[in-house]
This record gives C-alpha cells, sequence and structure tokens, in this order.
C-alpha cells in the first residue's frame, strides 16, 4: 500500500481518533443485539464523551431503559471517508466500545475502550489519551478543501507530484488528494491494479486554514523549482499520441 516517500511528523492516534470522531457525520450503534445507523445525530465533548440524539421508537433507547442501572454495553464504529473519491475511500473506522446513559432525552456513551484500524493495522488508544487529545485543526474544514483542490486546482495536483520521488510514480494513472493535517498533504497515487500513498511534509505546522494556505504555496514553490517527473511525462506523451 505504502510507497517509498519518507514520511514524517503526522498526527499521533489519539489525535487521528478524536480527527475522526470530529469530522464524522453519521455512526453505526451496536447495543443489545440491535445495531442502528445514525445520520447527524451526535455531538462530542471535550473529553470524547458523545452524544446520541435518538427517536422514541429507537431500539436502542429500549435497550437503555431496559438495562440494570439504566447502562447497557454497546459499541459505536465512525468511518472515516476520503473526501475525494479514491480507490479504498474509507481511511480509517474508529470503534468505541463503552456504556449508554439516558440524560437530558438523549443518549451520553462514555466509552471504556477505543480502536483506531487504519491501512497499517489497528491500534488501542488510551483512555486518558483519546479524553485529552484534541482534533487536528483542519479536520472539520478538511472535506471542503480537499474537494476544492482536487475539482478546482488538478493543475496544483499535478505540480506537486514533482516532489514525490520518481519509482513512486512508476506507472502512475492518477494522482489525487487523499488527506491533509495540520503536519502535511497525502496524495494517493493510483496504478492500475494497485496504489500507495505519498506523504508531502509542511515546513512548519499549520494551525488553520489561513496557515495551510502559506504551506501549500511553500509546497508549490518547491515544486516549481522540481522538474517534471519522467513517469508523468511518459504518461502525457502515451495520452496525446
Amino acid at each position: 500500500m505504502g510507497d517509498t516517500q519518507d514520511w514524517t511528523a503526522a498526527p499521533g492516534a489519539a489525535q487521528r481518533a478524536r480527527s475522526v470522531l470530529a469530522a464524522a457525520w453519521s455512526c453505526a450503534v451496536t447495543a443489545d443485539g440491535a445495531r442502528e445507523e445514525y445520520v447527524g445525530a451526535h455531538t462530542v465533548a471535550d473529553d470524547g464523551t458523545v452524544r446520541l440524539a435518538v427517536p422514541d421508537d429507537s431500539a436502542l433507547l429500549t435497550a437503555v431503559v431496559c438495562a440494570p442501572r439504566q447502562e447497557p454495553s454497546a459499541m459505536m464504529e465512525f468511518a472515516d471517508v476520503a473526501p475525494v473519491p479514491v480507490r479504498s475511500r474509507i481511511r480509517a473506522r474508529l470503534y468505541l466500545a463503552g456504556w449508554f446513559a439516558a440524560d437530558r432525552g438523549d443518549l451520553l456513551f462514555r466509552p471504556t475502550r477505543v480502536v483506531l484500524r487504519e491501512s497499517c493495522g489497528a491500534v488501542v488508544v488510551g483512555l486518558d489519551e483519546f479524553a485529552e487529545a484534541r482534533p487536528d485543526p483542519l479536520a472539520t474544514a478538511e472535506a471542503r478543501l480537499l474537494t476544492h483542490l482536487a475539482d478546482a486546482h488538478p493543475d496544483a495536483v499535478e505540480r506537486l507530484t514533482r516532489l514525490v520521488r520518481p519509482e513512486s510514480l512508476h506507472a502512475v494513472t492518477r494522482v489525487l488528494p487523499l488527506a491533509v493535517d495540520r503536519h502535511g498533504l497525502t496524495l494517493r497515487i493510483e496504478r492500475t491494479r494497485a496504489h500507495g500513498d505519498v506523504r508531502l511534509p509542511f515546513h512548519a505546522p499549520a494551525d488553520d486554514v489561513a496557515q495551510l494556505t502559506e504551506r501549500m504555496h511553500a509546497l508549490l514553490t518547491q515544486a516549481a523549482a522540481a522538474g517534471c517527473p519522467r513517469a508523468l511525462q511518459r504518461q502525457r506523451a502515451d495520452g496525446d499520441g
């Protein structure tokens, strides 16, 4: 899956987990043998506690009301989906095991186990780390930023491939922006039967969209000073033919 580009500073597992939670718009909940899907129904407190609004006829609400101490064991699942359509679009899944309790008409979920599963494997995130971590400052803006980059500036994405090692561009068919966080931009390198990801680090972390714009301009300036990758030159020539 991975390519040969060096990976530098990147968010830790706890921050990645909190970023997935902050950006997710939907979730799946399994409790007492029932599984329900919710869209736009959850909010997250600073400590990672999840508040879920459910309808009165929800099987989950019934399970909470009928359970001993009104605290049934449950699992919440959140998917981190790449904003730009790419192959293998789900970048990560976040699993929270814990307990629900009724609270002011909603359900309050307190996690007792946190697991983040990415392409490189799964990691258990410590509860204290999870509670203390904060989402990446770009997490909730990432979808808008990446779709704008892909749709309005495909030429900029192509220029950025000049920063990618030539061997990572062998037999490339398409390059798209996969992810961005305060530490860097990740490109998805797609080939006919495979794909890999390459991370382009920023020279300094970006704490807001204004700083991200400056970091992207810096990457494009670096790219302008580099030559066009031979792999893309061949691809362009083949396409013209």
